[in-house]
C-alpha cells in the first residue's frame, strides 16, 4: 500500500472503531417500561419548558416522543433513539428513529423530538405505512420559539409539527429531513 492509502485505511478503521464504541449504548432495545417512563419525563420537560405546549397538545390527535435521540459522528455520523405514540394520553406504539449522515461532524448531543400530529389522515399515513420518513411519507413543519417565549404560531395549523429540545432547550437551525421512524414491537 501507498503511503497515502495506508492513511486513508486506517483514518477509515479509526472512525469505524470509534463509532461502533459511541453507539454501543444504543444497541441495547429498552423494555416498554423504560421507554413510557422516558416518554413521561420527556413530555413534563416539554410542558414546562415551551409556552403553549399544553393548549397545542390539548387539540392534537397524537404525539409521538422520542426522548433521548443520540447523534454522534466523526466525519460519518448516525443517530438512534426510542419512543411511543401517545394517543389521548395512552401509549398506542412504540417507535425508533434512525439516521446517518456524511459530512464536516465531530461529537455527540442528545436531544428529544416531538412530533405533533394535527390531523386525523397525517396521523394515519404514519401509522400505517411500513417506515416514515421526513420529507418523503411527509412534510413537518419545524416549530420555534418566538421572542416572547412562546411557539411561533404561523407554524401551528400544519398537519405535523416537530419540536425538537437539546440539553439547553429548544434547538434551532436544523432540519428532521430523512430522520426514518420505524414501529417497532415491545
Amino acid at each position: 500500500m501507498k503511503k497515502g492509502n495506508n492513511f486513508k485505511f486506517v483514518f477509515t478503521m479509526a472512525t469505524a472503531f470509534l463509532m461502533v464504541i459511541a453507539m454501543q449504548p444504543l444497541c441495547h432495545a429498552k423494555s416498554a417500561a423504560e421507554i413510557d417512563a422516558g416518554v413521561d419525563t420527556a413530555l413534563e420537560r416539554f410542558t414546562q419548558e415551551v409556552k403553549g405546549s399544553r393548549e397545542l397538545m390539548a387539540k392534537a390527535k397524537a404525539v409521538l416522543v422520542m426522548p433521548r435521540v443520540v447523534k454522534a459522528g466523526i466525519g460519518i455520523g448516525g443517530e438512534y433513539g426510542e419512543g411511543a405514540l401517545r394517543i389521548d394520553g395512552k401509549t398506542a406504539e412504540y417507535y425508533n428513529t434512525i439516521g446517518g449522515s456524511i459530512g464536516f461532524q465531530l461529537g455527540a448531543q442528545v436531544k428529544s423530538i416531538y412530533l405533533i400530529f394535527m390531523e386525523d389522515k397525517a396521523l394515519q399515513q404514519f401509522r400505517f405505512g411500513e417506515g416514515w420518513e421526513v420529507g418523503v411519507d411527509g412534510s413537518v413543519a419545524l416549530v420555534t420559539v418566538g421572542v416572547n417565549g412562546e411557539i411561533d404560531t404561523t407554524k401551528t395549523n400544519q398537519p405535523i409539527m416537530a419540536f425538537v429540545l437539546g440539553q439547553k432547550g429548544l434547538m434551532y437551525n436544523l432540519t428532521l429531513e430523512g430522520s426514518k421512524f420505524n414501529k417497532i414491537k415491545k
